[in-house]
Parts: C-alpha cells; sequence; structure tokens
C-alpha cells in the first residue's frame, strides 16, 4: 500500500465486531448484562450501592452504642482536647516543655469542669426538689389560665402534657438522685478516667496521632487529610468555646432579670440556663419554659409574662448579634439539619448524644467544605448553577 492506499478500518477487521454509532459494547455479554445497563438497571446497582452503605454505617453505629463506655469518653476527650487546645499551643510557643504545658493545661480544665459540677451540686442539686415542685405548681396554675382561651383545650390533653412534663422533671437522667446515682456508679468513675487518660494523650501528641494516621496517603490526598483535621479540630474547639461565652451570658443575663423581679431560685435557674445552653434550639426553649412557671407560681401571671419576654430577648440578642461574633463560620448548618441531629443524637446515646451531636455534624460538615482546597468542597457539595429562591 502506498501513501494513497486504502486501509481497513480498525472496526472492520476481520474478527472485530462492528457497532451500530452511539452503542456500546456490554462486556460479559447476556441478557443479564442487558438488564442492568438500562435505566432501571442503573437505579438498581446505586439502590444496592446506597443499601451497602447504610448497612456499614448501621454496623458502626451499632457497635458504638455498645461500646459507649469507650466510645462516648473519647468524643467528649476529643472535643475537650479541640476546646483547650489552643492554650497548650500558646504554652508551647512560650517556650514551656511540651509535657508541662500539657499538664498545666489539663489541670486547668479539670478545675473548671469541678467548679462547674460542684456549683451544679450546690446551687441544683440541693434545691432540685424546690424547683420541681414550684415548676409543677406553675403548670397547674397555667392551667387555669388556659381554659379562658378562645379555642378549647380538653383536660385530657392538659393531663397528658402535665405527665410527661413531671415524668421529665422526675426522670433518671435529672434531679440530685440522678446526679449522685451516676456519679456512683463503677461505669461513670472508669468512663471518667477513660476520658482523662485520652485527653491527656490527644493534648501532648495530637498532632503526632494524626499524622501517623496520614502515613499511608500521599500527594494531593495527604494535604486533604491535613486539612480535614485542622477543620474538624477547628470546628469542634470553636463550637465549644463559643457555646460556653453565649451560655454564660444567658446564664447572666436571664439571672439578672429574675433578681430584679425577685423570683426565687435564681441561682439554680441560672445554672440550669448555663447547661441547657449547650443544646441548640430546644435547651433555651426549656430553660426557658422553667423559669416562666417558677414565677407563675412565686411571683404572679405578669411578672411571668416578664420573664417570657427577657428570655425572648436574651436568645434574640444571642442568635442575633452574639452568636455571629463568637461562633462565625463554626455552626453554619440549617436549623432543620441541627434538629435531625439533635434527634438522632439523643436517640442513640440519651442526653450526651443531644450534646454531641451538632458539634460532630457541624465538623463533618466543616470537613466536606475543605475537601477538594482550603474553599473548594467535594464535588457533590459545590453549586452547579445559580441557586435563586
Amino acid at each position: 500500500m502506498g501513501l494513497f492506499g486504502r486501509r481497513t478500518p480498525p472496526t472492520a477487521r476481520p474478527g472485530v465486531e462492528v457497532l451500530p454509532p452511539g452503542e456500546r459494547k456490554i462486556s460479559g455479554g447476556g441478557e443479564a448484562s442487558r438488564l442492568w445497563s438500562d435505566g432501571f438497571g442503573r437505579v438498581g446497582t446505586r439502590s444496592l450501592q446506597i443499601l451497602a452503605v447504610v448497612a456499614v454505617v448501621a454496623v458502626f453505629g451499632f457497635v458504638g452504642t455498645r461500646l459507649t463506655l469507650v466510645v462516648i469518653p473519647v468524643l467528649i476527650a476529643l472535643v475537650l482536647a479541640a476546646a483547650i487546645y489552643p492554650l497548650v499551643s500558646f504554652l508551647r510557643r512560650r517556650g514551656l516543655p511540651s509535657l508541662l504545658a500539657t499538664w498545666i493545661a489539663l489541670l486547668t480544665l479539670i478545675a473548671l469542669l469541678s467548679a462547674i459540677v460542684w456549683l451544679v451540686v450546690l446551687a441544683v442539686v440541693d434545691q432540685w426538689d424546690e424547683l420541681q415542685a414550684q415548676a409543677l405548681d406553675g403548670f397547674d396554675s397555667l392551667q387555669t389560665y388556659v381554659q379562658d382561651l378562645p379555642f378549647e383545650i380538653t383536660d385530657e390533653q392538659i393531663a397528658s402534657v402535665r405527665e410527661s412534663a413531671m415524668g421529665l422533671l422526675q426522670s433518671d437522667t435529672i434531679g440530685s438522685g440522678a446526679i449522685a446515682g451516676v456519679s456512683q456508679t463503677a461505669d461513670f468513675v472508669a468512663g471518667f478516667f477513660i476520658m482523662i487518660v485520652v485527653l491527656f494523650f490527644f493534648l501532648k501528641d495530637g498532632p503526632a496521632m494524626w499524622e501517623f494516621l496520614l502515613r499511608p496517603f500521599e500527594g494531593h490526598r495527604y494535604e486533604r487529610g491535613r486539612r480535614v483535621g485542622a477543620a474538624t479540630i477547628g470546628t469542634l474547639g470553636g463550637y465549644v468555646r463559643g457555646t460556653a461565652i453565649v451560655a454564660l451570658v444567658d446564664a447572666v443575663g436571664i439571672g439578672i432579670g429574675l433578681a430584679i423581679i425577685g423570683v426565687p431560685l435564681v441561682i439554680p435557674l441560672s445554672v440550669l440556663v448555663f447547661l441547657l445552653a449547650f443544646i441548640p434550639l430546644v435547651g433555651a426553649t426549656l430553660a426557658g419554659i422553667l423559669a416562666a412557671l417558677v414565677t407563675l407560681v412565686a411571683v404572679g401571671p405578669v411578672e411571668a409574662l416578664i420573664v417570657v419576654a427577657i428570655v425572648v430577648g436574651v436568645n434574640q440578642l444571642e442568635g442575633d448579634f452574639l452568636q455571629p461574633i463568637v461562633m462565625g463560620r463554626t455552626l453554619r448548618l440549617h436549623p432543620l439539619v441541627i434538629l435531625f441531629a439533635l434527634t438522632a443524637g439523643t436517640v442513640l446515646v440519651g442526653i450526651t448524644g443531644a450534646v454531641l451531636a451538632v458539634p460532630i455534624a457541624a465538623s463533618i460538615w466543616r470537613a466536606i467544605q475543605v475537601w477538594d482546597g482550603p474553599d473548594l468542597p467535594a464535588r457533590f457539595a459545590r453549586k452547579k448553577r445559580s441557586e435563586e429562591v
């Protein structure tokens, strides 16, 4: 053949199957392969993949719920380490040895947590029976007011709500008996010491541990691991520090308002406001309802409405002014996502899950936001078009 000689097209060579334009050969042949290649087949394949992922997540979730004595202390230690690690870094930059800086930060945190527990025991546990009685009496007083509303509320509905409130106030997770009982159990003591030991090593060797876990990765995968680690720890630490500041402001603001009005049990109510502030969305609402009920029975309906206004005002100030400044980009989650995370955490682990679910969800979302670059989210989370609604 010369330069202008006719050449056989590759698809026309002997032994090569010629396919019509636009079609591709299905390797493996057969009717089964054709079934899995059409639209329904692709949907089935994706469904099987999703079911496999869900099964893996369910297995990890099941194992985690069975190993709460280990998983929960480790998660709490991780959150606390993320919150206090800036202090360790500051002390190291000042020239302190790593071990000494770790001990100073750890002892500072233990002293702070001990002071909070002591305040809870002193202010809440010793007066819990009185606080519980005041809240239930306030609910009974509220019952007489709602009977005059333009819409009908049956006695059965009121009784059901009252029983639910009584069950919450008298539950095994709230009250002096619960706190005293939990503090005496071997599981609590074991979990506490596991948390302290893990927290110590997280503070001392946290970056080295993460580098060890990243050893299998190179290049852009290694850089991604470093970004995800930094984003996760930054989100967890920022959430805890910001929530603590917001909770303290809420407790002080609402406590001052209650003291001015003359509400009894100001200190235990303020402490409960501080503690419940760590549960997003519902915590502040529960604290406000409890304070209003106590005010209703102890002072009067007008003062109770003033307390409601104070709680709403403080929460509005927190949401519109304080949180954007203190939290920044730490908690950019839709309220519906927060609600789902709270529900899932509460169902799986109880009150501890309600506290930990939201920062963990926020950390996961932040990791997705830096998956492909410092300001480049993972492909599925990127905006593909103008999203105007």
